[in-house]
């Protein structure tokens, strides 16, 4: 009979997690969500040979485990449980590994530093103990109450390394930070253990301030190998975890179109969805179906202030989502905040086409203020959002396959 794995956490929408395990080994692994009364019945009496474990249960489940790796007694939580021979439950931290391996990747020198880790439960137990294994200098814990928390955060503002082993800015509170990165003005390094979306707030604040940064996957993909290793009980070389990362950080990734209107967004973000298999959203088209009139009716009856605002509002939707192919309106770089929205999840591609070969009709802002005029006003703004550019005079196939080919899907 085929070994049973999977994950026990309280709401798991989110969760990487069988895609991952699928790309390790062939067994079965699903997703087990139950309320807090019900993980204890559930570890007693329930049909599995393995688990990995989440939020909020990583506490819940030690005295429930019979036996504890050394680092689960350490740390004191548990990620991974395995159903032993004679039933009883044995506790693991694959975290432990999954953390060192994310540190490892992200270049951070941690030795001598001092480091801030957000938050108190079992992630930051486990990002604790690694970087005291790893030489940190000062490790101060940020929680909500207790000498060191976020209404007292500035004593801290010395702080070298920032850890965020809590879910605030997970989805779908896409948006959220724990603090706010400006104070820190010695830090060298951000970590961030929550990985959709695949940049978080704290993480864009860094990147604007030219602070390297790294988000959770490389860890999730870490500490899933551990665990089927524990689960089948083989061996499974390290570079499977970049193989791991690529594969499922290439199918969740958004492919976001920006340009000016009438470049080709909407039948080149068309095909690319067919190619790929991706969800396609028209913001232009969803904007006209809000409203239930079209955007020439919304900019005459209420004007562009109205318009730019449903724009932000249906974008801020859309950009939570993963694994879709996004046609923006020519004016999304008008408001600086949509680039926020757009990066946490996006590759950005700007669709260049020949100003002789754009359109005007149906178009407000280019009827009214002329092609040449918005092209000079934006084009700066679109090379400097665009992760790629791309031009579209070779027909919508050629360019949707350019696009492809260029952001490596």
């Amino acid at each position: 009979m085929s070994k049973r794995f999977g994950l026990l956490g309280e709401k798991l929408g989110h969760s990487f997690s069988p895609q991952i395990h699928a790309l390790l080994a062939d067994y079965e692994y699903r997703l087990i969500e139950i309320a807090p009364r019900e993980v204890e019945s559930f570890l007693r009496n329930g049909d599995f040979d393995g688990l990995n474990v989440t939020i909020p249960y990583k506490k819940t489940v030690l005295p429930l485990c019979a036996a504890l790796s050394g680092e689960a007694a350490r740390i004191g939580s548990v990620n991974t449980i395995i159903k032993r021979n004679d039933g009883s439950l044995y506790g693991d931290n694959t975290d432990y590994y999954g953390f060192s391996y994310m540190l490892g990747k992200s270049g951070a020198g941690v030795s001598g530093k001092k480091a801030l880790v957000l938050g108190s439960g079992g992630a930051a137990a486990t990002v604790r103990a690694v970087l005291g294994d790893a030489g940190a200098g000062e490790v101060v814990t940020i929680s909500r109450g207790g000498p060191d928390n976020y209404e007292n955060i500035g004593k801290n503002a010395d702080a070298r390394i920032i850890v965020n082993a809590t879910p605030v800015g997970m989805y779908p509170e896409n948006g959220a930070s724990p603090v706010r990165m400006d104070i820190f003005r010695e830090c060298e390094s951000v970590l961030d253990v929550v990985y959709n979306p695949a940049r978080t707030e704290l993480m864009l604040q860094a990147q604007e301030l030219g602070v390297p940064c790294v988000g959770g996957l490389s860890m999730l993909a870490a500490q899933a190998k551990r665990a089927c290793e524990l689960f089948t009980g083989g061996v499974i070389a390290d570079e499977v975890i970049e193989r791991i990362e690529r594969i499922i950080g290439n199918e969740m990734i958004n492919i976001a179109l920006i340009g000016m209107p009438g470049c080709g967004k909407t039948s080149v973000g068309r095909r690319i969805a067919e190619i790929t298999g991706r969800e396609f959203f028209d913001i232009d088209e969803l904007i006209t179906n809000k409203a239930g009139k079209s955007i020439e009716r919304v900019f005459a009856d209420d004007g562009e202030a109205v318009f730019r605002d449903m724009e932000s509002d249906i974008l801020g939707d859309i950009s939570k989502k993963q694994a879709c192919v996004i046609a923006t309106g020519g004016g999304i770089v008008k408001k600086p905040a949509n680039r926020r929205l757009l990066r946490q999840n996006s590759i950005t591609v700007f669709i260049d086409r020949k100003l002789s070969e754009l359109p005007s009709d149906g178009r407000p802002l280019s009827l009214s203020q002329g092609v040449d005029k918005l092209y000079a006003e934006r084009l700066p703004l679109y090379l400097q959002w665009s992760d790629y550019k791309i031009s579209s005079g070779g027909g919508v196939e050629q360019t949707a396959r350019a696009v492809l080919e260029t952001i490596g899907i």
